[in-house]
């Protein structure tokens, strides 16, 4: 327990967070470009908009976040994907819960899932990909 209150740990999580909110738009620009002007379907357009920010995301947060020196790379990258395909099950069952069970408008149904998605990215990035803890 004592991992969750220190000062790194906030830190990496408000990196983490800043990281996300740049794939949030990435996540949000791809799917509105995909749905709106392609006129690709939408949980087909939400998946290539999360798959563009996930890749975005790894990167930034090895670099950045995380400050990964693992030379793993493919390894590290691929555990990465895992939790980020779980995030994306959860992530379109959100989508679909919220917009196509409950009436709630797509886009506020993907910032519902995002944000959700978000706490279980950060920990398995945190307890699995990136193992530092």
């Amino acid at each position: 327990m004592k991992v969750f209150l220190t000062l790194e740990f906030v830190l990496k999580f408000l990196k983490f967070a800043i990281v996300g909110t740049l794939g949030f738009f990435l996540d949000f620009g791809v799917t509105y470009f995909c749905k709106e002007i392609l006129k690709i379907q939408k949980y087909i357009s939400n998946s290539l908009g999360f798959i563009t920010a996930v890749i975005s995301n790894y990167f930034l947060n090895r670099i950045w976040t995380f400050q990964s020196h693992n030379p793993e790379l493919g390894a590290e990258f691929v555990k990465f994907i895992v939790i980020s395909l779980v995030g994306l099950c959860l992530n379109n069952l959100i989508v679909y819960l919220c917009h196509g069970k409950w009436n709630v408008n797509f886009y506020l149904a993907k910032v519902i899932a995002v944000l959700v998605v978000t706490f279980w990215n950060f920990c398995g990035s945190l307890f699995y990909a990136f193992a530092i803890v």
